[in-house]
């Protein structure tokens, strides 16, 4: 009993100052929305130097000698529990990220918080200004920390493996090719196929749409969908992310283009199944390493799902589309439902990863994982990064961007993070959302019925017991077995697509 008692006691001061990380982790992604939603451009240095501060804080917190003490006299008390229970899973997984996190000096973690913080800054001038020798220095800075940051973990195959994990624990650059050419294998045939027809016709989506009137129906979907608007909020941006505070505040962004009705109404689908799966995990978990989503696989399996799976369904329009039309009589009024619904899944071959369809979006994101790798490998100097991602584009989608603003600016990820492991996630979580769709309709066949007319309460609730509740406890590769019986797997995601697009293109 008094052993016991010690136990409790040192498992609840293991709590207490992971606690204290979480806690500055939060503040630090205040600091972090704010500046991509309201801060004045002035604020970006002085925003660089605070996330430096409290980021390294963070870390010099959670590694702290007395942080691996407790967890070595803990070790017997995980051995005695059972694998899924919430104490076991605490200590394991805050050993694993602590064992990785010891490797990397907290003056580095000051650095390189300081300088992502800084070139977002610089991205948000240059992108819309077509100014990639504006950003250039910062991306440069960027590969050397992103190499730095590889090598405090020696032993890994690839230089990307442990970049890799930090997203997607278990993933390594080996599995994730394999993955990607056995996808490939399967997509480009069904790419070359529908692109080969006659493109269907979206001229419904590009009129003049209202952005308050965008922004209020896109924020009444993901209501109805599940997203608790108690807990969380919607904003601007220029790249749509999605943020947790808590679990009673995690919110969302959106980007409004009113030429095109698409980006904001699917963008903030998008965000919701992140914020959702935010929303859904067990109060217990929190402030712990245990309270938040267990990968970026599992959080874009989320994503994914909802903004293309449910949102993109003929289901769901059954139920949303008269509402879509009386809030745009004029541009949708005489637009019949099945010409939306073919509007909306509209294949081409594009230029922009968040607004490709579903068939080729896989192609955007292996593009740029082969790019992250060529620079890490030192097979391509960002110099010539540009002109490589034109030549990639024309290969792989047979269009080449007539300028970086559309080309190697679009994306955020490489400007506010490192290089290496920002995207094989968009790719993971599509396939996995087949494969967590296909389960959810075994366990419930009346799912897409009930999505005809407006209720997404079993289908929210399936995922909330079976994914969302769990937080960080299993790893992905665990989680996609224990909810859908077997490994991960291309073969349910295909299914679906080519389901769904045999049908539309009638193939």
């Amino acid at each position: 009993m008094k052993r016991r008692r010690t136990l409790d006691t040192k498992l609840n001061e293991l709590r207490a100052r992971l606690a204290e990380v979480y806690d500055l982790q939060a503040a630090a992604r205040v600091l972090d929305w704010d500046q991509n939603t309201y801060m004045p451009p002035g604020g970006g240095p002085a925003r660089a130097r605070q996330l430096s501060t409290l980021e390294r804080l963070a870390h010099e917190k959670f590694t702290a000698a007395e942080i691996g003490q407790l967890l070595d006299g803990l070790r017997s008390y995980e051995e005695s529990l059972p694998y899924e229970a919430d104490e076991a899973s605490l200590i394991r997984v805050t050993r694993r990220d602590y064992e990785r996190a010891v490797k990397v000096p907290p003056s580095f973690v000051a650095q390189l918080a300081d300088h992502t913080s800084n070139s977002y800054q610089a991205w948000t001038v240059a992108r819309p200004a077509d100014d990639f020798a504006g950003v250039r220095p910062y991306l440069e800075k960027t590969l050397d920390l992103s190499r730095q940051l590889a090598g405090f973990f020696p032993g890994y195959e690839h230089i990307a493996d442990p970049l890799i994990e930090y997203d997607d624990y278990g993933m390594t650059v080996a599995t994730i090719r394999a993955l990607f050419g056995r996808l490939r294998e399967q997509l480009a045939p069904l790419v070359q196929a529908i692109t080969a027809q006659e493109p269907l016709d979206d001229a419904c989506l590009r009129q003049e749409f209202g952005e308050a009137q965008q922004l209020a129906f896109g924020l009444e979907i993901v209501r109805r969908f599940g997203y608790d608007l108690a807990r969380g909020r919607l904003d601007k941006t220029p790249h749509p992310f999605t943020t947790e505070f808590s679990i009673g505040d995690v919110r969302i962004t959106t980007r409004v283009n009113g030429r095109h009705l698409g980006e904001a109404l699917f963008s903030t689908l998008h965000e919701a199944g992140h914020a959702m799966y935010e929303q859904g995990i067990h109060a217990d978990l929190e402030g712990t390493p245990l309270g938040g989503g267990t990968s970026a696989g599992v959080h874009e399996s989320q994503s994914r799902l909802w903004e293309n799976v449910v949102g993109r369904s003929r289901d769901v329009w059954q139920f949303f589309y008269p509402h879509l039309q009386a809030t745009f009589p004029g541009q949708l009024g005489r637009v019949p439902l099945e010409a939306f619904y073919r509007a909306i899944n509209k294949v081409e071959r594009s230029l922009i990863r968040t607004e490709a369809d579903e068939v080729t979006y896989n192609l955007h994101v292996m593009l740029r994982f082969e790019l992250e790798l060529d620079l890490l490998e030192g097979h391509l100097a960002v110099r010539d990064l540009p002109e490589a991602w034109r030549a990639r584009y024309q290969r792989d989608l047979g269009i080449a961007p007539p300028d970086d603003r559309d080309g190697v600016l679009q994306d955020v990820h490489w400007y506010d993070g490192t290089i290496g492991g920002a995207f094989q996630g968009y790719t993971l979580g599509n396939v996995m959302s087949g494969a967590f769709f296909e389960a959810a309709l075994r366990a419930h066949p009346e799912i897409p019925a009930e999505m005809a007319v407006g209720e997404f309460g079993t289908l929210h609730g399936w995922l909330k017991e079976n994914i969302y509740q769990h937080g960080s406890k299993y790893t992905a590769a665990e989680l996609v077995e224990r909810v859908t019986g077997a490994p991960l797997s291309i073969e349910p995601y295909v299914r679906y697509l080519r389901g769904k697009y045999g049908e539309l293109y009638r193939l």
